[in-house]
């Protein structure tokens, strides 16, 4: 039994979702417009204001899938109703973000410049130089260019440096002691 997968997903007013027989849902919103094709098997059912996502059968491989599914239907329709946000702080001496047309260019100690161009349907802001917001409707393009940012630089944990996330905890250590 699929505590997710059973869950019906609630369509907010100005969602508008649509599915094909093959399963190919285009689910449109005030902030983007998403597509997605799922898998076959699975019946995904548009009634009203709420999407069902069924199961043939209870084969291991359906099982897999079911709650996926769902899932990934449910950050859709939260993707273009409110969208997604990722916080990315910047610490350490001489650390600092800039943006420049698309590029996002970042400062982290290498003795070369890092530039990022953003991915369509992402926007960045720089409210400090900091301070990293990304904004999109697609949860995956979000995360992953959230991720590629942060992994220039993680943050190490003797003196705290590096690129986190806003809510991030980093366990410190210590460092050595005199004898």
């Amino acid at each position: 039994m699929s505590r997710i997968g059973n869950k019906v997903i609630q369509v907010p007013a100005g969602v508008t979702v649509t599915v094909s027989p093959e399963n190919y849902a285009v689910v449109k919103g005030p902030k983007a417009q998403l597509e997605f094709q799922f898998n076959q098997n699975l019946g995904i059912k548009v009634e009203g204001s709420t999407i069902t996502v069924t199961r043939p059968n209870d084969e291991i491989f359906s099982r897999k899938i079911h709650g996926t599914t769902r899932a990934l239907l449910a950050n859709m329709v939260t993707g273009v109703s409110v969208g997604f946000k990722k916080q990315l702080e910047i610490r350490g001496v001489g650390y600092r973000a800039a943006l420049q047309d698309n590029v996002v260019n970042l400062s982290l100690g290498y003795s070369h410049p890092i530039d990022l161009e953003i991915p369509a349907g992402i926007t960045v802001t720089i409210p400090k130089n900091t301070d990293v917001i990304i904004e999109g409707a697609d949860k995956q393009a979000v995360g992953e260019f959230a991720a590629k940012i942060r992994s220039f630089r993680k943050p190490e944990p003797y003196l705290g440096k590096g690129i986190r996330y806003v809510d991030e905890y980093v366990p410190r250590k210590a460092g050595k002691t005199a004898k």
